[in-house]
């Protein structure tokens, strides 16, 4: 449509620079389709520098100031911008609807520029669009194309093209030697998320081995927030240090001018991305599928640990876990080495290969599978399971994660995103709770019989005597772990017992315990560290565990070991070993009082709540 100089559009992304950035090619195909139009842009304000002013007429500010975004709105300057706005024919949200307060702020400022078409992603809960695309979730589509498809509800080109960023010399550039290639470091993520950044030490004994091997000449970018003041002490040179030193438009000049770019996922690296310069960028927390580098032509490449855990945050239609988790496992297993085999690929002129690909963001096994309030649960008998643990381990293609689901594991998981997360992503979760066999039949999805882990332990060792598995025993008590162990062998006498290790799902811990488990050679890993800790621990370490299944098994191994009782034969029968337990532990009430909650939600569940 070649458009009338009096039709007004409203563009609106109040996110980060990378958001507005990933947002430029939609605009740019809004342009190409609208030549005449008047096309403004509301955009925060310090992302803003990255606009190539010849996309849009007039910027209008946006004032977060470290801020969100919903809260920021009512401040008194923004109020007198959203009161002068004026009135607009269309305004298109660059925006998933995943907030409450951001539906509503969002909803203020269609109604204070009075468009008559309202354009955005729609997920089932935002009523004032006029026009709309649906939202799959994060992931579904990279964001760049969300927004392409968007815009091409009001006639432009949906087809990929590049992001486009304001360029300014910088005359740091000048001063380049001309030794070797240049490589452009970010050691940091922007301010929304510390969890998405690459060790310092990574990066300085990355570009180390890179000024060794090429002679590379290291710039380092970046704000005073980020890590490169860290760097620079870990390194035994001296880089060029423009942290803190350029604007946004000569941040982007500098790192056209380069012949590399290695960074994490931030606003910076989607800069870089647009500039065309070859980028590898590393992932843990955040979202690939949605994120990744949106190139203008270079080479990209996407490494990420394959952790099971990761991504953790902006994951289907949930924000998820923005700041990771405390250990930060999959940005560590990211090492220098993987980032140096891409980065020699790039330099000598191959074609980069990141491991994204290999990467599963969710694991679906082609068995059917129970949903239950979100969790999947597969119907399954021991039988079967048996049979799976014996093929994971004689075909040896890595080790599958195994969780054992209760209502109370998923009262847990709805409030806990990279709990919720694992369970998704877990090769096999078995029915371990009478309250799933209630739920399954009560939603229309039976699950016929109830499957243990305190039954499964036991089961697992005789097969593993039979076929001559060994068997790692991590976490319970002091000395729990070796009397399950031997109870275990006096049982089965050929069992084979790989190790015990008591320990903690600790952090510090990780890199021994790992070690530990691979070097004893072990088939199957048992962890009793509790829930949700035992799972998110197997999860993070996952792809560096050379067994074939890994198991949360809580307390079974107390039962084994003696130490606590299990309920008589005919309670559990009677699907009441919760009663039991509570009677002899008491203060598992607080605890059990998730399942009412449970029970409260299936029922709403069933009448489509």
């Amino acid at each position: 449509e070649d458009g009338m100089a009096g039709d007004r559009f409203l563009l609106v992304q109040l996110a980060d620079i990378g958001d507005l950035v990933l947002a430029t090619p939609a605009i740019s195909a809004l342009r190409q389709a609208w030549p005449r139009a008047q096309i403004d842009l509301l955009a925060s304000r310090h992302a803003v520098p990255v606009m190539p002013p010849n996309l849009v007429n007039r910027i209008i500010p946006f004032e977060r100031d470290g801020r969100g975004a919903s809260r920021a709105l009512f401040r008194p300057r923004n109020v007198r911008r959203l009161l002068s706005l004026g009135h607009y024919d269309t305004v298109l949200f660059f925006h998933h609807f995943t907030l409450r307060m951001g539906v509503v702020k969002f909803r203020l400022i269609a109604r204070a520029c009075r468009a008559k078409r309202i354009l955005g992603l729609q997920n089932h809960h935002v009523g004032f669009l006029t026009d709309s695309i649906v939202d799959e979730g994060f992931g579904a589509k990279h964001e760049a194309q969300y927004w392409l498809d968007l815009v091409g509800l009001v006639g432009a080109s949906s087809q990929p093209r590049p992001a486009q960023v304001n360029r300014e010399p910088h005359p740091a550039t000048s001063d380049w030697r001309k030794t070797g290639p240049k490589i452009v470091i970010h050691a940091g993520s922007g301010g929304y998320s510390r969890a998405r950044r690459w060790p310092p030490g990574y990066f300085a004994e990355t570009a180390r081995q890179l000024r060794r091997e090429y002679r590379a000449e290291i710039i380092l970018v970046g704000t005073s927030g980020d890590d490169g003041d860290e760097v620079v002490r870990i390194m035994d040179f001296e880089p060029h240090n423009l942290v803190g030193r350029t604007s946004l438009p000569q941040l982007a000049e500098v790192i056209a001018q380069a012949d590399l770019f290695i960074g994490a996922d931030s606003g910076v690296m989607h800069i870089a991305a647009a500039s065309g310069t070859p980028v590898i960028s590393l992932f843990g927390p955040s979202n690939f599928h949605a994120w990744r580098p949106w190139s203008a032509g270079g080479d990209v490449a996407v490494l990420t640990s394959q952790a099971r855990c990761s991504p953790c945050s902006y994951v289907g239609h949930s924000i998820g876990a923005r700041e990771g988790c405390s250990a930060r496992t999959c940005m560590k297993l990211a090492g220098p080495q993987m980032a140096l085999q891409t980065a020699r690929q790039i330099l000598d002129g191959r074609p980069a290969h990141g491991n994204e690909t290999a990467a599963k963001s969710v694991n679906v096994p082609s068995r059917k599978r129970a949903e239950i309030l979100g969790v999947p649960v597969d119907a399954i008998s021991y039988e079967q399971w048996m049979a799976r643990i014996q093929a994971w381990i004689s075909q040896r293609q890595g080790p599958r994660h195994v969780c054992t689901v209760n209502p109370e594991f998923i009262m847990i998981a709805r409030r806990d995103a990279i709990f919720m997360n694992i369970l998704k992503r877990a090769e096999l979760c078995v029915p371990d709770g009478v309250g799933l066999l209630w739920a399954g039949r009560r939603l229309g999805q039976p699950i016929l019989e109830r499957v243990t882990g305190s039954d499964g332990v036991p089961l697992i060792a005789q097969y593993a005597a039979e076929y001559g598995w060994s068997i790692f025993f991590l976490g319970a008590g002091a000395g729990i772990a070796e009397k399950a162990a031997e109870r275990l062998r006096q049982r089965h006498a050929r069992l084979q017992v790989a190790g015990c290790y008591g320990g903690s799902p600790s952090e510090a811990e990780e890199d021994r315990i790992v070690g530990l488990i691979n070097r004893s050679g072990a088939d199957i890993l048992f962890v009793a560290y509790g829930a949700p800790q035992q799972d998110k621990w197997i999860a993070r370490n996952l792809p560096r565990l050379k067994v074939g299944m890994a198991m949360g098994v809580g307390g079974s191994l107390d039962f084994i070991a003696g130490t606590t009782p299990r309920a008589p034969i005919w309670m559990r029968e009677r699907g009441l070993e919760w009663l039991y337990r509570l009677i002899r532990q008491p203060w598992r009430l607080r605890r059990m009082m998730r399942l009412p909650r449970f029970a409260i939600c299936v029922l709403w569940q069933r009448r489509g709540g």
